[in-house]
């Protein structure tokens, strides 16, 4: 039976503390037992002065009646470890999967002039989750409200996969605890279920490039259910493969910031839109000649009309604007710094000196580019939102003292359209306000998303050094990047 949203919902977890509690009971009443066995009749049987056959017997007979006793002891401390471990992890998936469906339910309605509308929250079969618009709009959903019921139906629907892969990583250890014979006790021992879950992380990641989408999902799925002591084997063992398989992607919304110009081809052309199309195109070529290249590359793909993604070049975002840099380092690095050396160097202590990692996630932060300063990514996205990801880990130092470190990537993300009053000015060519939005409606030319990530870098957290800044990418996405035109898949425009 697969388990869905519902299930996920309405499960009784009380229940399964219940039962965790009632196997620390009967393991610690086992322990005392064990120990009158072991103390009492084992030692009384191998020193009483007797011979024989009779003596043979009773001997092994006290003395594998202690070892089962040990055996029951060590398998009901293990299954109580690894039921307080599932009922520990999928309290807190229960947490989060009601908290975003009521979020979801409320939408914003106090978000300014573009209130986000209440979404339904149901099954979808499968273990898929269906949310949609609780308000029916003859426009239809904005982008905005679409991008909304993708990441809560996507993220929902995560949830109720790692709520199931936990109580199937339960199911295997307690059938390897309890073991096939039921008259013999004291199988697999287990301390908590990383026994089960590392060994598989491993070997997922160990597929590096050959990992396929679902596996890759699954296996940043067990990332979250590891210790911190079990993530910090993985990582030491698998870095650049955990990284390849999107260890580091957001997990905070991406969803457009308005509603855009609405439907895409909604209304007919006119002849005023073919020649605000050419003057479109014409300042791609302006624009790139004059040293706007991503600009000019975003606004071409905006006339092809395909609507297709559009990766951003996030290195290349922070080595070419010093105060998008600024924003970074201040807003998601420095301003987290301290609590997350702090959080990380508690879980070493925790860890008994030994190494650990934990997950780091800054929340949303929007930068506006200055057309001034910056007229090149002003037109290219204008405001984008970023965060950050990372990897915090302790290990213990050369000087004895634990060394706290980050690998942290750098997300960006933002929506390529033109709001209803924007045009373009540059140089002595201009479109006026309105004009390049309509070619939208229109169907001459289409929105798209646009999305990237840094490479990642690694920063030593608490020893005052300077936050490190990319690498340079050179010519790349320049005329003279003799890459450039294969890569942008051709077109029209002379590079």
């Amino acid at each position: 039976m697969t388990l869905t949203w519902t299930d996920l919902i309405t499960l009784d977890l009380a229940k399964l503390n219940e039962s965790a509690s009632e196997w620390k009971t009967a393991a610690e009443e086992l322990a005392k037992l064990h120990g009158t066995v072991r103390d009492g009749l084992v030692k009384k049987s191998e020193a009483a002065r007797w011979e024989g056959a009779n003596a043979t017997v009773t001997r092994e007979f006290v003395r594998s009646a202690a070892k089962e006793v040990d055996g029951l002891r060590r398998e009901a401390q293990g299954i109580h470890a690894v039921l307080a471990d599932a009922h520990e992890e999928l309290t807190g998936i229960q947490k989060q999967a009601k908290a975003l469906s009521d979020e979801a339910r409320r939408g914003d309605p106090d978000r300014g002039s573009e209130p986000d509308p209440g979404l339904l929250v149901s099954d979808g079969g499968g273990g898929k989750v269906r949310v949609e618009s609780s308000i029916c709009d003859a426009k239809g959903p904005s982008q905005r409200t679409q991008n909304m019921i993708r990441w809560y139906a996507e993220t929902l629907a995560g949830l109720v996969s790692h709520a199931a892969e936990v109580d199937a990583a339960v199911t295997r250890a307690l059938r390897a605890s309890h073991g096939a014979d039921p008259y013999n006790a004291g199988h697999a021992e287990y301390a908590s279920l990383d026994q089960d879950q590392l060994p598989r992380a491993m070997k997922l990641a160990a597929l590096g490039d050959d990992a396929k989408p679902a596996q890759q999902a699954e296996l940043r799925r067990l990332w979250q259910s590891l210790s911190p002591d079990a993530r910090a084997q993985l990582w030491t063992a698998h870095r650049g493969d955990l990284i390849g398989a999107g260890l580091l992607s957001p997990s905070v919304k991406q969803v457009a910031p308005d509603r855009g110009s609405g439907r895409h081809g909604a209304e007919g052309a006119e002849w005023g839109d073919w020649i605000t199309r050419t003057k479109m195109q014409g300042l791609v070529v302006l624009a790139d000649g004059r040293g706007l290249n991503d600009a000019s590359r975003n606004m071409k793909h905006y006339l092809d009309d395909t609507g297709t993604p559009m990766e951003l070049p996030v290195d290349k975002m922070l080595t070419d604007d010093d105060g998008f840099q600024g924003h970074v380092d201040r807003r998601h690095l420095l301003n987290h710094e301290a609590q997350w050396r702090e959080q990380a160097l508690a879980e070493y202590e925790r860890n008994g000196g030994r190494p650990v990692a934990m997950p780091v996630e800054t929340p949303n932060a929007d930068y506006s580019f200055s057309m001034a300063e910056n007229p090149n990514w002003f037109y290219a996205v204008g405001s984008a939102r970023s965060n950050v990801t990372g990897v915090v880990t302790v290990v213990p130092g050369a000087d004895g003292k634990p060394a706290v470190g980050l690998d942290y990537q750098v997300n960006v993300w933002d929506r390529y359209n033109w709001d209803e009053g924007k045009g373009v000015h540059i140089g002595s060519f201009e479109i006026p306000d309105g004009e390049p939005s309509r070619q939208h409606k229109v169907g001459l030319a289409q929105e798209f998303n646009m999305a990237g990530s840094g490479s990642v870098q690694h920063y030593e957290l608490g020893n005052g050094a300077a936050v490190p800044a990319p690498e340079d990418p050179g010519r790349a996405g320049e005329r003279s990047d003799p890459g450039r035109h294969a890569r942008d898949g051709g077109g029209d425009v002379d590079r």
